[in-house]
């Protein structure tokens, strides 16, 4: 699976942006697609992750209620809604995929990565 992210970008604290990730390669139903980011001199760290059904979605904790997870099958795309975005959001944010039709958190369970696309939100 090729994955390539677009639509980061510069923007001011409680704007919006919408992340997409393109999708390619092995059939995108059977993978269970993720999003996380790594902010500068930090891990990488989990965001959010939705089921190859779609059916379960997945937040951690600091994006509840201001992200949303979604994909579109028939287009092999997932989305990343960011809304009331905050400084400490930005990030370079990746896209990621593990196969079967259950979320895992870990990094090192993914097996597949985009190379990312950065996000800067100005306070």
């Amino acid at each position: 699976v090729q994955l390539v992210e677009s639509g980061g970008g510069l923007v001011q604290a409680g704007a919006s942006l919408r992340l997409s990730c393109a999708a390619s390669g092995r059939p995108f139903n059977g993978y269970t697609m993720y999003w996380f980011r790594q902010a500068p001199g930090k891990e990488r760290e989990y965001v959010a992750g939705i089921t190859s059904s779609g059916g379960w979605r997945d937040y951690v904790d600091f994006v509840k209620g201001r992200f949303t997870i979604s994909r579109d099958g028939a287009e092999n795309l997932v989305y990343l809604q960011m809304n009331s975005l905050k400084p400490e959001d930005t990030a370079v944010y990746y896209c990621a995929a593990s196969p079967g039709n259950f979320i895992q958190r870990r990094n090192s369970a993914m097996n597949y990565w985009g190379k990312g696309t950065l996000v800067t939100v100005s306070s």
